[in-house]
């Protein structure tokens, strides 16, 4: 079905299920489902797209971007956004040759970037240095948080650029973050740090960690689920 409001078109399906209230489902692809109960009317089908119209834009485009993967950024003033603690903001590029360091400072819901040279290399690698320093600072004050949980400590807490885990932790209870986790909101990062301090009791994933992470962490699944459907936009 089609319906157009606000000078906007959506194609949608409806489908009618034995439930008691009306739901709206994005799939990966950006397909919008509503899923309403036997003899819903038509008419507040339509109510219900129109009260959520903004919401389910934003959604489906968020869904569809996701299937291209990441862009190639543009490093220039306002033509990007970066995310951090899981909210997107503007970067404004300064160059002062004066500067000691290429850095980044986070003011006034922008990211600053101060280079020597606009060159996009060095704005890239400012951004990551950036990242680095926020994310273990975010870990350690995570896991200073967490650790009345646990009898036992980390002995170490590194910040890496993996490309396959969002942190471990090994049999010698050394933890490992990966640095893209300052873009994720602070709820996901407690997740992770805890889901690896579990690790420094149960080194698996038997039924005895998943209750240990469950314990401390409850709504977990929807932190995983975030990361799932994020992490294609995590980059620098």
């Amino acid at each position: 079905m089609i319906h157009i409001y606000a000078g906007e078109t959506i194609s949608f399906e409806i489908k009618y299920k034995k439930r008691k209230s009306m739901g709206i489902h994005i799939d990966l692809y950006g397909n919008v489902e509503v899923q309403a109960p036997n003899g819903t009317s038509n008419e507040r089908v339509l109510q219900l797209l129109e009260e959520k119209w903004e919401w389910i834009q934003q959604k489906s485009k968020e869904m569809k971007d996701r299937t291209l993967g990441p862009k190639e950024r543009v490093y220039a003033d306002h033509a990007e956004s970066f995310l951090y603690l899981g909210n997107t903001y503007p970067i404004q590029i300064s160059r002062d040759i004066n500067i000691k360091k290429d850095h980044v400072v986070f003011e006034g819901d922008t990211l600053h970037i101060y280079v020597k040279q606009l060159e996009d290399e060095k704005i890239r690698q400012a951004l990551k240095r950036f990242y680095y320093q926020q994310c273990k600072a975010l870990v350690e004050r995570s896991i200073q948080c967490n650790q009345s949980n646990f009898k036992v400590k980390p002995r170490s807490i590194r910040i890496t650029d993996s490309t396959r885990t969002w942190g471990t932790c090994d049999s010698k209870l050394q933890l490992t973050f990966n640095w893209k986790l300052a873009m994720a909101p602070q709820k996901v990062i407690d997740y992770v740090v805890v889901h690896e301090m579990c690790h420094m009791v149960h080194l698996n994933h038997d039924r005895s960690f998943w209750r240990l992470v469950g314990k401390i962490i409850p709504d977990y699944e929807e932190q995983e689920n975030w990361l799932a459907l994020s992490s294609w936009k995590m980059t620098v």
